[in-house]
């Protein structure tokens, strides 16, 4: 009997640890997976351990479950640079209190079904790149403590709704795109106080409702109108930069802001309701031939506001849509809605697929090629040689996000604007056949890749090598400090410059794709025609798309330019672990010069050897900006023509020639 009872407790027992086990909601494991497979870019791979297969998420990194550990209660995931879109299936996360993601690079909208977050208490995506409007759905989340927004691309009102969160003591927005006027009250609380009641079901929903502000921040956006004066209380800071008619808040000058409302129109006018019998007895006086005529005209406006109604419904109805498999199913069936934001592309200009196939001779004039891409010449009808670019990809491994990426890269290229870097005319979108074209201006010398290894030494002398060093660091420079939010290129190598007829440098970023098509279904990331770049010493699986890594590889381009090497060959391996030994020791460092080049400046070496070093630094927080380093090479390095002239004899019949 007793071993009977023994088996009969172990057996209960490991019935509750099974029972235990299994308790953790799969719904919430599949959310967390979801969201992972809409992030495109983890640099610092911090979403490495969230493994779909494991069926407890609460090792995973940034994630916190309750004392149970049967529901996820908080993700926190800030300064990670993780790039990507927010899953609307978050939402399924049902008992999540804190949902933290500041600092990334978040692209596209917040899903409205987080609306469905009850317990959510911090909700915290600020210093991301989201766009279009806050959801009104944010207002069902009555246990909102913080809301932070801010540093994002948010447009649209500012919702009413959110004077619905009672316990909301924190609202950040600052640093958007908001506009229209801060919302106060809504109309039937203000009915309610002109007849003196206080009825308890009247809603609130204007930002007087959440009594429990304290730090509000609203500055830099659009706002219009008036600061209501419930929010009197709060420090004029919190309104600077807006359009508001405010004398002590700073406000925006008037050419950035749009016609301002009237204060008249602000509130429900009491003198128009006290004018309605005094109206109705003038209209009962008036001619007969002149009641029709306004009648006339009444019907006429009416039937112009319908068709208008109509037309506006009939517009929003066929906004278009890509219907996309968010996670493929075994039924191919479950879809989800992801709508393109038709105002990014509004300034760029859309070529037809016919138009171009003219311009490149039936897409024959191929003049490169990746696995991700063809890159053909053509040249536009009246108009400048171009060059196009069409992604390798079939439409059925298309996919919703990919399409919402290209929109967004497209629209981040076009607002480049530098002689230094190529630029985009613009793209082309077809769904028969399939087609996603960048189109940008045709540089006709070629890369400087072709012109280092490939071509005549004597082509680049030193002044010119020293001249497209410049052009380089320039163009850099623009793109990290003189652009906000600054732009980064994918793959800097010498294949991402290309020459002018007069050598002058082009940056060109045709490896962007790359990153992104790996996430689509038979695709797989490949290195490039050149060899693999020597990378950081995570090796290529930890390559970054970020400023660091743009001058970590421009110092390994300076090496290759001045070198006449590759950046990676079989004998040698990386180029840069050959040239340590010189770069640091005056008596040797004429040994990493070209061979090909018969004259070149002692004083230029020195000055490029150093910006190598501190570029290619391990440690990059020793790594100097781009900007100290183009004015360090412009302060020391002479590229003039008498400079020219002074090192090479043959400079004065290379000139006669040319003039």
């Amino acid at each position: 009997m007793r071993p009977y009872i023994c088996f009969l407790i172990m057996f209960l027992a490991s019935g509750v640890l099974c029972v235990t086990c299994s308790s953790f909601p799969t719904k919430e494991v599949w959310a967390l997976t979801t969201f992972k497979e809409a992030i495109y870019e983890d640099p610092h791979l911090v979403l490495s351990n969230w493994n779909a297969l494991d069926a407890d998420p609460c090792g995973w990194f940034g994630i916190t479950c309750n004392k149970e550990r049967q529901h996820v209660i908080k993700i926190n995931i800030s300064g990670s640079s993780l790039k990507g879109f927010l899953a609307p299936e978050m939402s399924q996360v049902t008992y999540l209190q804190e949902l933290t993601l500041r600092k990334n690079n978040l692209i596209g909208t917040i899903p409205k079904e987080f609306g469905m977050l009850k317990f959510l208490k911090v909700l915290d995506l600020g210093m991301n790149q989201l766009t279009g409007p806050i959801p009104t759905e944010l207002g069902n989340l009555t246990s909102l403590v913080k809301i932070n927004l801010q540093s994002n691309g948010l447009s649209g009102s500012l919702p009413a709704e959110l004077g619905n969160l009672r316990n909301l003591s924190e609202l950040i927005l600052d640093r958007n795109k908001l506009q229209g006027p801060v919302p106060a009250e809504n109309n039937s609380s203000f009915v309610a106080k002109i007849h003196g009641t206080n009825d308890s079901r009247t809603s609130v929903t204007g930002l007087c409702g959440a009594s429990q502000l304290k730090v509000v921040d609203l500055s830099y956006n659009f706002l219009v109108g008036s600061i209501p004066k419930c929010l009197e209380y709060l420090p004029s800071s919190s309104f600077q930069r807006n359009c508001l008619q405010e004398k002590d808040a700073k406000q925006r000058p008037i050419r950035q802001c749009g016609p301002q409302p009237s204060r008249s129109h602000q509130a429900p006018s009491l003198k128009h309701h006290s004018f309605k019998d005094a109206a109705k007895h003038q209209k009962a006086s008036k001619p007969a031939w002149l009641l029709a005529l306004e009648i006339a005209t009444g019907i006429m406006a009416g039937s112009l506001f319908l068709v208008a109604i109509l037309t506006a419904f009939q517009r929003c109805r066929s906004k278009p849509a890509i219907i996309i498999p968010w996670k493929k199913s075994g039924s191919e069936k479950e879809h989800l809605m992801v709508y393109v934001d038709s105002e990014l592309l509004k300034d760029v200009t859309k070529f037809g697929r016919q138009e171009l196939e003219v311009s490149c001779e039936d897409f024959s004039n191929i003049i490169g090629s990746s696995p991700d891409s063809i890159v053909y010449k053509g040249t536009m009808r009246g108009g400048p040689e171009i060059a196009v670019i069409s992604l390798c990809i079939k439409e059925q491994h298309w996919t919703g996000y990919l399409e919402l990426y290209f929109q967004r890269e497209v629209a981040d290229l076009a607002r480049l604007n530098h002689e230094n870097l190529g630029k985009l005319l613009g793209y082309c979108r077809e769904s028969s056949p399939f087609t996603r074209m960048l189109v940008f201006e045709y540089a006709s010398n070629g890369t400087l890749y072709e012109h280092l290894h490939y071509g005549e030494g004597s082509q680049l002398s030193w002044t010119r090598r020293m001249r497209i060093i410049l052009g380089i660091a320039r163009g850099l420079k623009y793109l990290h400090a003189e652009l906000e939010p600054p732009f980064t290129i994918s793959e800097l190598s010498s294949s991402s410059v290309y020459l002018t007829e007069d050598f002058s440098p082009k940056l060109v970023d045709f490896e962007s794709w790359k990153m992104i098509l790996t996430r689509s279904e038979k695709n797989s990331g490949s290195i490039g025609n050149n060899g693999p770049a020597c990378l950081l010493p995570n090796s290529v699986e930890k390559r970054h798309l970020d400023i660091q890594g743009n001058i970590h590889s421009f110092g390994i381009l300076l090496l290759e330019i001045v070198s006449g090497k590759p950046p990676y060959c079989k004998d040698k391996g990386c180029l840069i672990d050959w040239a340590r030994d010189y770069l640091e020791l005056p008596e040797v460092m004429s040994y990493i010069v070209d061979p090909e080049l018969k004259h070149f400046s002692y004083d230029d070496l020195k000055v490029i050897c150093e910006v190598i070093s501190l570029s290619t630094h391990t440690d990059s927080s020793k790594r100097p900006s781009m900007k100290e380093i183009s004015l360090m090479l412009e302060s020391k390095i002479d590229t003039s023509v008498a400079i020219e002239l002074k090192s090479s004899s043959l400079a004065w019949a290379e000139l006669a020639l040319s003039s």
